[in-house]
């Protein structure tokens, strides 16, 4: 009988190029979870679409060329029409006739990706959508369009589907955020259709996947991911109750504080008279747009913070405080200013003397137990005035072409002003006299950030949180040529019914996230001043003769007052006294890598389970030809012909078939044999067939076919096995 090769449709154009675009698109959808709405998500459809449709252009244009040149014209069609798209959307100031890139286009747009860098490793999700932002996930997703259509292109759905994946869930796996269903039921979907694709199209397939098979498998795979998604404890990182919020040195705190619930973020137990304020990381170098983290020297934080900065004349105020994070994440611990010595942590963990604060990139803050011996400078009211603003390292110069309001407005406000810390005090009363604190104004007014031109609505405006005072306050004492710094941390917390001995216990709660600006006088180091309205307790030195205040060893670090007298209940808090407890006290939370590995290995399991269930199909054919079933062998071989994708024919016999994959394949002849003479006997003998042990002739067969294709081939036979759902 003639053999008859079964027509194979070609994929067309259109077809393949609106699947990837879709892929994209649900790729693409975790990403609203973490970046703010904005102008990003409009750049990214525009640039999926112009992929897809360059990509048609391309494939039309080129059709009657080889496969493997098409594909390259294809590409290079592609990536003129993506130069121009992101040109026009992302850097058309910079490019000729709006759309032709330059030079400058090139370099402002690595400027941009450098600034969303920063932001996303600094950052706090949900991240806004800046300008920085919108171009890197321009970038990103043109590479994953490219890559996704091209994959598409050349069918091969399993890469397709294994990177489509990956992509959509790292915003999880990231952020520790919860299970977006949403985005699994259509990746589930999607993989689906995509498969569907495959077989549909795959040039070495034996025969289409039942629709109905694939449905069915689709069907209960989505209705899994459904049920089984919301029990993922991917919402509590910490393995308590509550949420852990992700902190870094970062100032875009508007979103953390505008957040309806708060949550006990820490404990503190001290045995001053007021908690003090905790540092996580200060930030001096300023482009115009954003603050960016100090880089300095780091050393292991057990040997310390070396020298103190101030000298032998400046009084010393030196107190032991005990810090327990219960709902944390982060890179940074929290810490008083001025560190000298902790102990009660694991090793990991660096200190960087130049700004007394401590950073780790291995280890994280959650449930960290830790105790710090502090040592703060309490100059008085004529030692500071004595001395000027000046001489800190490492803080980097003003920024160039600040609007005007800026310094125009701090020569005003420090006219009347004899020394710098007269200056400093004068803005610092000027801002909690004139302005208002409003969580609400910066986004109204279009002004939420730290950059010069925000800084220079927020003087107009006058409202604005604690972002928005540091960050005016800092650049007006620039202007005035002085080093200053911002610091981000905590407010001190507020005072419990608790205590540990006789040391009170103080909750410091999410809410308190709190920036606030430092500058530095030589001799002294650096001061703190609270220019934020209705917030913290502002800097005052008092003089020499001034009384009993100047015996506040707080006054001079501008801490408040307790609000609160604490009782003699027994307290949950930190224990002081056990000091060599590793971080956590081995009974605290901790941040729980359970969710990323239940994410992960549900991704794999999906992925694996049609070879995991072809697999074990194969276990107990081979074990039935063990018993002597000539067909459950048989029909191993078809399917393994058909997992392979080697031509496979409905109408051909047994001893033809056999032939065949002797003569083409490098089959032994003579294991196929055995397995065509039981076949044959089964098939058309009166008398029952003796049993004899065919998976001996069964197991040479596979491994010859197996060998005789490529390793890509047998990934795919096992990844994708087309015989699971193919017709029998």
């Amino acid at each position: 009988m003639t053999e008859r090769r079964r027509s194979e449709p070609r994929p067309g154009v259109v077809g393949p190029a609106v699947l990837a675009a879709v892929a994209s698109l649900v790729a693409m959808w975790p990403y609203t979870g973490v970046i703010l709405p904005g102008p990003w998500t409009f750049v990214v459809v525009a640039i999926i679409v112009a992929v897809a449709v360059s990509g048609m252009a391309g494939r039309m244009l080129f059709a009657r060329l080889r496969e493997g040149i098409r594909s390259l014209l294809a590409l290079l069609v592609q990536l003129i029409a993506l130069a121009l798209t992101l040109t026009n959307l992302l850097a058309s100031e910079t490019a000729e006739f709006g759309a032709v890139p330059t030079p400058a286009s090139i370099e402002l747009t690595g400027l941009r990706l450098q600034r969303a860098v920063d932001e996303i490793s600094n950052g706090v999700a949900p991240i806004d959508p800046t300008v920085s932002m919108t171009t890197a996930m321009g970038l990103v997703f043109t590479l994953v369009a490219l890559l996704v259509d091209h994959l598409i292109a050349q069918r091969l759905v399993v890469l397709t589907v294994l990177f489509t994946s990956v992509v959509g869930a790292v915003p999880m796996l990231l952020t520790f955020g919860s299970v977006n269903l949403v985005w699994f039921v259509l990746q589930a979907i999607m993989i689906l259709v995509v498969l569907r694709f495959g077989a549909r199209h795959d040039r070495d397939a034996t025969r289409h996947s039942p629709f109905v098979a694939a449905g069915l498998i689709g069907t209960a795979a989505i209705v899994a991911t459904v049920l089984v998604a919301p029990a993922l404890p991917l919402t509590d990182p910490r393995g308590g109750t509550g949420q852990a919020m992700t902190v870094s040195a970062d100032l875009r705190l508007g979103d953390d504080l505008r957040r309806p619930n708060e949550t006990e973020a820490l404990t503190v137990v001290t045995s001053a008279s007021a908690p003090p304020y905790l540092r996580m990381a200060t930030l001096s170098r300023f482009d115009g747009e954003i603050w960016r983290p100090d880089r300095s020297d780091r050393n292991p934080v057990e040997e310390g913070f070396g020298s103190r900065p101030w000298s032998d004349p400046i009084d010393t105020v030196e107190q032991e405080v005990s810090i327990r994070v219960v709902g944390i994440s982060s890179s940074r611990l929290p810490v008083p200013y001025a560190a000298e010595e902790i102990s009660g942590l694991p090793e990991g963990w660096q200190a960087m003397p130049l700004n007394r604060t401590v950073i780790s990139p291995t280890r994280d803050a959650a449930g960290a137990d830790y105790t710090v011996q502090t040592a703060t400078p309490a100059p008085s009211l004529e030692q500071i005035r004595a001395t000027s603003a000046g001489g800190a390292e490492l803080v980097a110069a003003p920024a160039e072409g600040l609007p005007d309001i800026i310094s125009d407005l701090a020569r005003e406000v420090t006219a009347g002003a004899d020394t710098d810390y007269d200056r400093l005090l004068a803005l610092q009363d000027w801002f909690r006299a004139e302005f208002t604190y409003s969580l609400d104004a910066p986004v109204e007014d279009g002004f939420d950030g730290t950059g010069a031109d925000a800084v220079a609505t927020f003087l107009e405006v006058r409202s604005g949180y604690c972002i928005h005072f540091a960050g005016a306050f800092a650049l007006m004492a620039q202007s005035l040529d002085m080093p200053v710094r911002i610091v981000v941390g905590y407010l001190p917390g507020t005072s419990t019914d608790q205590t540990r001995g006789d040391d009170r216990v103080y909750s410091v709660t999410s809410d308190k996230l709190h920036s606030w600006p430092e500058v530095y006088f030589r001799g002294i180091g650096w001061v703190p001043f609270e220019p934020t309205a209705t917030l913290g307790t502002p800097t005052d030195f008092v003089s020499e003769a001034g009384g009993g205040e100047g015996d506040d060893p707080d006054s001079p670090t501008a801490s408040p007052s307790p609000t609160a007298a604490p009782s003699s209940s027994s307290t949950s808090g930190p224990d002081r006294s056990d000091e060599d407890a590793g971080a956590g006290g081995g009974a605290l939370p901790r941040l729980d890598p359970t969710p990323v590995i239940l994410v992960t290995a549900g991704i794999m399991l999906v992925l694996l389970l049609p070879g995991l269930g072809r697999a074990l199909l194969r276990m107990r054919r081979i074990s039935r030809a063990r018993r002597g079933d000539a067909m459950a062998a048989w029909r191993e071989v078809a399917d393994t012909m058909a997992d392979l994708r080697l031509p496979l024919q409905a109408s051909e016999t047994a001893r033809t078939r056999a032939q065949s994959l002797a003569a083409t394949h490098g089959v032994d002849a003579e294991s196929l044999r055995m397995l065509v003479d039981a076949v044959e006997r089964r098939s058309y003998s009166d008398r029952e067939p003796a049993e004899r042990d065919l998976s001996a002739p069964l197991r040479p067969v596979i491994a010859q076919l197996e060998a005789s294709v490529s390793g890509r081939r047998r990934l795919v036979a096992w990844l994708l096995p087309a015989s699971l759902v193919r017709r029998r």
